[in-house]
């Protein structure tokens, strides 16, 4: 009873902060073209996104083990708040900063969260360590759920009741403040080893160079995910022309990449035993 109680309370917190993001995938682009931007300025905003992504995510760690993760799930959901708020900018370099602030919010949510918890259910609980994939599966299950629902409430919000593009951006601010509340009232704050920058980075081109499979499988991962940006940015202007309802499309989208979660743990289970090799 005591680890579903924890539970919960990670839940609480973890999950609007999810809501808020998914609720921002299927309008991005189409609200900068609704503002008029040509795709090649889109592009650049795109590109600031992932820059911003790939910039912080080097130092999200450390970032996050010295101000503390409580501290930084809170100043995940301030941020990117923000970043939502910006939206309602038509201004070319605001919603420029707002990308830079939307990748470092990201940043913040695949690193903070779970480092939290992990702490936490460690050291201060002690529950047993096989008890965090227990978690972090229930989490990943729930996390496909609320992305195939993100996808219709951004429809329902920005065509049905008729309030634009940005409408799905101003709906994910009440979930991003309730993930912040539930974190301040609930949580208690936890720090991590702090190790300078330099070394951090250091032992990870060290590991990176001496096993040629961490480089390979860094190559190949780095390939599949450029694959999947440039679907990101494509798929809104090849479809909407054709009247397509994005938050539709979206949902059919996140439902496929569920039932490709699905058939891959299906695969792998002990009645298949197909492994990887």
């Amino acid at each position: 009873p005591a680890f579903r109680r924890f539970q919960r309370g990670y839940y609480r917190v973890y999950l609007p902060a999810l809501a808020a993001d998914w609720l921002q995938g299927p309008y991005l682009y189409k609200l900068y073209q609704h503002y008029r931007f040509l795709e090649g300025q889109i592009a650049i905003l795109y590109v600031c996104g992932f820059a911003s992504s790939v910039l912080f995510g080097l130092v999200s760690s450390s970032l996050v083990d010295r101000l503390g993760r409580k501290k930084s799930c809170v100043l995940f959901s301030l941020t990117y708040s923000i970043c939502c708020l910006v939206k309602l900018s038509r201004d070319y370099l605001v919603l420029a900063a707002g990308r830079v602030l939307g990748g470092l919010s990201t940043a913040l949510l695949f690193s903070a969260f779970e480092a939290w918890y992990v702490h936490e259910h460690v050291e201060r609980y002690d529950f047993p360590t096989e008890w965090i994939a227990v978690t972090f599966s229930r989490a990943a299950f729930w996390n496909n759920v609320i992305a195939v629902g993100a996808g219709g409430t951004a429809d329902f919000f920005a065509e049905w009741l008729g309030l634009g593009p940005v409408a799905p951006f101003m709906v994910s601010i009440p979930l991003l403040v309730l993930s912040g509340v539930f974190a301040v009232k609930n949580w208690d704050e936890n720090y991590g080893k702090k190790r300078a920058f330099s070394k951090t980075c250091g032992d990870g081109l060290k590991c990176l160079l001496s096993d040629h499979r961490v480089l390979l499988l860094g190559t190949i991962q780095a390939l599949f995910e450029s694959v999947v940006y440039i679907f990101i940015f494509l798929w809104t202007p090849v479809l909407d022309p054709h009247g397509a309802p994005l938050g539709v499309v979206f949902s059919g989208f996140m439902a496929a990449s569920m039932l490709g979660s699905s058939l891959y743990r299906l695969a792998v289970s002990k009645r298949y035993h197909l492994q990887p090799v």
